[in-house]
């Protein structure tokens, strides 16, 4: 009954460190995401990782970027794709560059450099879209190009990834072009599954005479979509942010918000939150603490400014760029795999994927505080410009 022990510490730290960050006047989700170091390997090693925690963390996850795609207002997503591209191709240059030259300035041999190059380019939104929630900002402008890029950003990685493994011959079997036709194809069916069958299943699932049938119906069609985003080699976070904007297009949609959210931040989000957390030992650090502070400064500040960049050359003002550059900082569990990607082909060498981990920690813990002042800033900003016209 240990996992039962897991759960109630989880349960019990995430809601008193979210309430005290709240209090100092951070979004909880950092408090959350705390716990996870405070109570895995890292501190009081009262927690640590295991399967039942890694499956629970997984539907976390899948739940919030379902969620996500449920408040997302479509018509909003389809006026800001250009700059959700630009901020996607931005938050991927820049990255690539600053990992390849961080590497190579250590050291590494042209391959690892490489490697570092494309981890760099990982984005994880699901932590900034909790934070965006706590804000009311998910349906904002600035909120849907984030929520936008992170879907481009996550096809190019994907792309780069497999082309990287592909020339350096880490995966012979890799066909760029069966590759890039799986994500074209995925797009297709989800687009066609979204317009005829989502509506359909809905309906005819609703009515049956069951406890509950409208919320199950919604989580039929998540994880549906979550499982087939996988099997086309996308980040099933994607197949369930598609999900909730399929959803959303229903007449179901409030019903389904109103129920899933319960569901989701009762158990499988505060999990998904700790179980980033877990994954931080700091055993053997102090030998690589240049490296770290460097890749760390570095995937901050690129992924930042990359972003910024997009933003402005698609008519966003100085201050909202710089929340969107900001939103995209969190590497998340997408740089994670990426990382145990590099770590089973042999192009991560074990001695540092430590340093990787905690990179990788450490740039979703400061997206959460930065993402407030930003927005923040923006906000006061727009109230002073409003002032100034009134004044005029």
């Amino acid at each position: 009954m240990e996992f039962i022990l897991y759960l109630l510490l989880i349960l019990l730290f995430t809601k008193i460190a979210g309430d005290l960050s709240v209090r100092i006047g951070q979004p909880a989700v950092l408090g959350k995401l705390l716990v996870g170091i405070l109570l895995g390997p890292a501190v009081l090693g009262w927690i640590h990782n295991s399967s039942f925690i890694h499956e629970l963390s997984e539907i976390g996850v899948l739940l919030l970027m379902f969620i996500a795609g449920l408040e997302t207002d479509l018509e909003q997503l389809r006026k800001n794709w250009k700059s959700a591209f630009a901020v996607a191709i931005g938050g991927i240059i820049l990255p690539f560059i600053g990992g390849y030259s961080a590497a190579i300035a250590f050291g590494f041999t042209p391959s690892y450099a490489l490697f570092f190059g494309v981890l760099f380019c990982a984005t994880s939104v699901s932590i900034s879209v909790q934070v965006l929630k706590e804000m009311n900002q998910l349906n904002s402008r600035e909120g849907t190009t984030i929520l936008g890029a992170a879907v481009v950003d996550d096809v190019l990685v994907v792309i780069l990834l497999a082309f990287i493994m592909s020339i350096l011959g880490q995966g012979s079997d890799v066909s760029l072009g069966l590759l890039i036709g799986k994500k074209i194809l995925f797009f297709v069916v989800i687009f066609l599954a979204s317009m005829f069958l989502v509506p359909r299943v809905m309906k005819w699932l609703a009515p049956l005479k069951v406890t509950e049938a409208v919320i199950s119906a919604a989580l039929i069609i998540c994880f549906g979509f979550a499982y087939f985003a996988e099997w086309m080699q996308m980040a099933g976070i994607i197949g369930a942010f598609a999900a909730g904007i399929a959803v959303s297009q229903t007449t179901f949609k409030h019903e389904v918000e109103k129920k899933v959210e319960p569901i989701a931040y009762a158990v499988f989000v505060p999990v998904f939150f700790v179980s980033i957390g877990l994954n931080v030992s700091f055993e053997g650090i102090g030998d690589q603490l240049g490296l770290l502070i460097t890749i760390t400064i570095m995937a901050i500040i690129t992924k930042l400014v990359g972003g910024w960049i997009g933003a402005r050359l698609t008519g966003f003002d100085n201050q909202s760029a710089l929340a969107i550059g900001s939103g995209m900082i969190s590497r998340g569990e997408v740089a994670l795999i990426i990382a145990s990607t590099g770590l089973q082909s042999g192009l991560l060498m074990p001695e540092y994927f430590t340093s990787v981990v905690i990179m990788v920690i450490i740039t979703t813990l400061v997206t959460p505080p930065l993402l407030k002042i930003m927005f923040n800033r923006k906000d006061k900003n727009q109230i002073k410009s409003s002032e100034k016209a009134v004044n005029l």
